[in-house]
C-alpha cells in the first residue's frame, strides 16, 4: 500500500522573486514532490492559496505524511487548520517541517515550543551524518556538503530531540541541529535545517535523499490501534470479564 504524502507550500516567494521563480520553477513544493514520488509514495500538492489552504478535511485525513515549507506567511494559516493538523500528528499523521518552517504555527503547536534561533546570511555549509545508524540516514555519506545555505544557528528553542541525526556546521564556525526527530502521541516529527528559498538545496541529491527517507520513517504503523484524542474513556466497573484473572489470583 502506498504512503500518501501531501507537500504543503505557502507558494509566495517563487511568485514574487524571480530568483527564486528561476530555482523552483513550480514552487518548492513541486520539486520536493518530485524528489520522493515513487511506486509506493503517492504525493499531492497542496498551497496556503488554495481552497481551505490547500487541506481540506478530504486531504488532511488521508494523508499519512504531511511536508511543510513556510516562511513569509506563517501568520495567514487559519488557527483552525493548525489544529486540525497537531491532532493528525497526535493521532499518527508524520509530519515532516523543512527550514524556515520551524517558526510555522503547525510546527510550535505540535512540538510546543517557540521555535526560535539565529540566523544569517547565506554562506557554505556542511551537514554532518552524526547518527549513520538511523533510517533517516540511509544512503548518507558522513558529511556533505552545500555550497549556499542560510546561517541557521543554536540556541535553538525546542524540546530535547528524541534523537538528532544531522548537525550543520556553517564556515563561519556555527553550529546547528539541523535534523531532529521526535515522538508526539502517536505520530512521528521530523525536521531538517536545508531549503532557503533563494539557493538550490531541494536540488541537492542528498537532501532529496533524506526528505524521501524521512517519509518512510515518519508514515503511520498499521497497528490497528486507534488513539484517543478527545477525553479520558472510563473503563467502568466490570472491564476484565469474569473468570480472566483466576489465573493470578491462585
Amino acid at each position: 500500500m502506498s504512503i500518501r504524502v501531501t507537500v504543503w507550500n505557502e507558494y509566495r516567494h517563487e511568485k514574487q522573486n524571480p530568483q527564486v521563480a528561476e530555482l523552483y520553477p513550480n514552487g518548492i513544493h513541486a520539486t520536493v514532490a518530485e524528489a520522493i514520488a515513487c511506486d509506493d509514495i503517492e504525493v499531492r500538492l497542496a498551497a496556503l492559496d488554495d481552497p481551505d489552504q490547500g487541506l481540506p478535511d478530504s486531504v488532511l485525513d488521508t494523508t499519512d505524511v504531511l511536508i511543510w515549507w513556510g516562511h513569509l506567511a506563517h501568520g495567514e494559516v487559519d488557527d483552525a487548520l493548525v489544529e486540525r493538523i497537531r491532532k493528525r500528528v497526535y493521532g499518527g499523521m508524520g509530519l515532516i517541517c523543512l527550514h524556515s518552517a520551524h517558526h510555522s504555527k503547525v510546527f510550535r503547536s505540535v512540538i510546543g515550543t517557540t521555535g526560535n534561533l539565529t540566523w544569517g546570511n547565506n554562506v557554505h555549509e556542511v551537514i554532518w551524518n552524526i547518527n549513520p545508524t538511523h533510517p533517516i540516514a540511509k544512503g548518507i555519506p558522513s558529511h556533505f556538503k552545500l555550497d549556499a545555505e542560510e546561517i541557521y544557528a543554536e540556541p535553538f528553542q525546542i524540546p530535547d530531540p528524541d534523537e538528532t541525526v544531522f548537525l550543520s556546521w556553517y564556515e563561519t564556525g556555527y553550529v546547528f541541529r539541523g535534523g531532529c526527530c521526535w515522538k508526539r502521541g502517536a505520530g512521528k516529527v521530523f525536521y531538517f535545517q536545508p531549503g532557503h528559498e533563494t539557493v538550490p538545496s531541494f536540488h541537492n541529491e542528498y537532501v532529496r535523499r533524506i526528505i524521501k527517507n524521512a517519509v518512510y520513517w515518519a508514515a503511520p504503523a498499521e497497528t490497528g490501534y486507534k488513539i484517543v484524542l478527545d477525553g479520558c474513556p472510563y473503563l467502568g466497573g466490570d472491564f476484565v470479564p469474569d473468570g480472566e484473572l483466576d489465573a493470578f489470583k491462585k
